[in-house]
């Protein structure tokens, strides 16, 4: 998506959200291309033990892990010796669990993008100016991944921090990321991606998704309520590199008792518009961050 020049001019595994579980991570990664011969089943099968921990099954003992990843039983044990070995994981009893070390891998994105210290006062500007909250966001295959939050104003069980996902589909900054994507991305994104209805009203015909990201892409914004959660609205922008690429995608959320979609779009897009344009120009010091974003 080409930056819009009005929008220039101005410019979700370890949560629960309203009750719905996050259950398509794993349903996403396992539908990826073969691994190339030089690749190292090794590491796959070991960040896969890793993944089958979640907030809900932080206690796993080996044939949970072993279901979770999908792999051997023997092959799971041999994971989880050698990720406690390594002081990823350690044992309570029977069961395994994660420890903080595993916090060093998602650090690693995080600081080498240097994200965190670019977009912190922009995002706590917005969540102040609307006394709300505001994310920043990427897309990573099916799902778009918190990599920036701020909040002023908890939603009644709405939890989402750094590393949190959702499914692109149901989400404004989804949308927003898939309308800057190119059309064959697109195209293998429609075609493979699990449309589950989290509510009633989430939107799961391929065709009407399509014409939804194609109207995004037109008017440089999604707006979306209900869809993800009941309760839950939101409006997103993209936020573009120093090419004009989307690389991410910013927002701000509410409750539907708050506000309406109209209100919403008429109180905060000229906002967040400004707010993007301000990241995006920071993010042009990060040529990393546009790479990470493409594939």
């Amino acid at each position: 998506m080409a930056p819009n020049p009005q929008s220039v001019k101005h410019a979700g595994k370890a949560f629960r959200i309203f009750g719905y579980r996050n259950t398509l991570s794993r349903v996403a990664r396992r539908k990826t291309t073969p691994p190339r011969r030089e690749a190292m089943g090794g590491l796959a099968k070991g960040l896969a033990v890793i993944r089958a921990f979640t907030r809900e099954h932080a206690a796993l003992n080996l044939s949970d892990v072993a279901r979770s990843a999908r792999i051997p039983a023997a092959t799971a044990r041999r994971c989880l010796l050698t990720l406690e070995d390594l002081g990823y994981v350690t044992r309570s009893g029977r069961d395994f669990l994660l420890r903080p070390k595993v916090l060093e891998l998602g650090a690693a994105y995080l600081e080498s993008m240097n994200i965190e210290q670019i977009t912190k006062n922009h995002l706590e500007e917005l969540a102040r100016f609307t006394a709300d909250s505001a994310a920043l966001c990427v897309l990573d295959g099916f799902e778009i991944v918190y990599v920036a939050r701020t909040s002023v104003r908890t939603l009644l069980r709405l939890e989402a921090h750094v590393g949190s996902r959702f499914p692109a589909h149901a989400t404004s900054t989804g949308r927003v990321l898939l309308a800057g994507v190119s059309a064959e991305r697109l195209e293998h994104y429609l075609q493979h991606a699990t449309l589950e209805a989290l509510t009633e009203r989430t939107v799961t015909d391929r065709a009407r998704l399509r014409t939804l990201i194609e109207e995004c892409r037109r008017n440089g914004y999604s707006v979306v309520e209900d869809e993800l959660a009941y309760g839950v609205i939101a409006a997103a922008v993209p936020v573009f590199d120093h090419r004009g690429r989307v690389v991410a995608a910013l927002n701000s959320s509410s409750h539907s008792r708050r506000t309406t979609k109209t209100r919403l779009l008429r109180d905060r897009l000229k906002m967040l518009q400004q707010v993007s344009q301000q990241i995006s120009a920071d993010l042009a010091t990060v040529p990393w961050l546009s790479l990470s974003t493409q594939t």
